[in-house]
């Protein structure tokens, strides 16, 4: 083989893998791989692409799909696997943090070189035993030196909003104290509407996604409603469209602040059987697997619908 055919051929593939990674849509629809975790990359994509969905949310972190130490590795395979379903790999989920997380170089270099553009991070906790102002402002330093990393590679990080204690995010005002002033192509907000209506079930959501979507680069959507147990109150997670979010009038309001980014579906109610945690085997039948996923999609898709009339 000549040097000029070998230039090509790489030239091609390179090409090949990248186009792989874009989505198809400027909102994809993706299946969030945690749920197919009892299933192999190759097969869990044979069945996101049965069900319907545009592209796969890899779990790119420890127990994930794939290992972050074997990314160089395990993830150009996993992406020509995804591509050979048919679908894409518009963003990958990890367990980054900051820089200094492990291998978080690597990650990002090796999601670049296959033109996946976006990845979720986060995880910045408070430490409420300390004054809260110090630490948002650690934060803020933290998420400046990622997306000087990022920018490098040309890859944008969005940072997953949790609700709960201790979690940095789930007011939503902090995060966008956090990354004020910072490039938000380099590093934005995964907005996920179930635990902003956990955190603001009346009004607060509104806030939220009034305040956060010109700084959202993705969003999750997942539903739930309060059930009181033996420890009290809790969010009880369901199908979409059971529970107490108004994603109707959630996708309007990113319609009008024009988000384009992937969208990813969770699904974290016990009726999966064991997948909405991302165990390697799953204690329903296949079937009624597929149903679900299925509903749960036609559901986003029909509140899509709405908000786009």
């Amino acid at each position: 083989m000549t040097r000029r055919i070998f230039s090509t051929t790489l030239a091609a593939t390179a090409a090949s893998a990248a186009t792989a990674a874009l989505p198809s849509s400027k909102m994809p629809v993706c299946g969030f791989s945690k749920h197919f975790q009892w299933l192999s990359i190759s097969d869990a994509a044979k069945l996101a692409a049965e069900i319907g969905y545009d592209g796969l949310d890899l779990t790119l972190r420890k127990g994930g799909h794939i290992e972050p130490a074997r990314v160089t590795d395990d993830l150009p395979k996993a992406v020509e696997q995804v591509k050979a379903a048919g679908l894409a790999v518009p963003m990958v989920t990890t367990d980054i943090v900051d820089p200094q997380s492990p291998h978080a170089e690597a990650v990002i270099r090796a999601m670049a070189s296959l033109g996946i553009k976006r990845y979720r991070w986060g995880g910045f906790r408070y430490d409420y035993a300390k004054p809260l102002p110090p630490q948002l402002d650690e934060a803020h330093r933290r998420s400046q030196d990622l997306a000087a990393l990022n920018k490098q590679h040309g890859v944008c990080a969005m940072y997953h909003t949790h609700s709960g204690k201790n979690q940095l995010g789930a007011s939503m005002w902090d995060i966008w104290y956090v990354l004020r002033g910072l490039d938000h192509g380099a590093v934005g907000v995964n907005l996920d509407i179930g635990h902003a209506t956990v955190e603001g079930g009346l009004g607060g959501w509104i806030n939220t996604t009034l305040l956060i979507a010109p700084i959202a680069r993705g969003i999750a959507v997942k539903d739930f409603y309060w059930k009181k147990g033996d420890k009290g109150w809790a969010p009880r997670w369901c199908g979409l469209g059971e529970g107490m979010v108004d994603f109707t009038g959630f996708l309007k309001m990113l319609k009008q602040a024009n988000f384009e980014g992937p969208v990813q579906l969770h699904m974290e109610y016990e009726e999966l059987g064991g997948a909405h945690t991302g165990k390697s085997t799953s204690t329903i039948p296949k079937h009624e697997f597929v149903r679900l996923c299925k509903r749960d999609l036609q559901s986003y898709r029909r509140f899509a619908a709405e908000a786009a009339g």
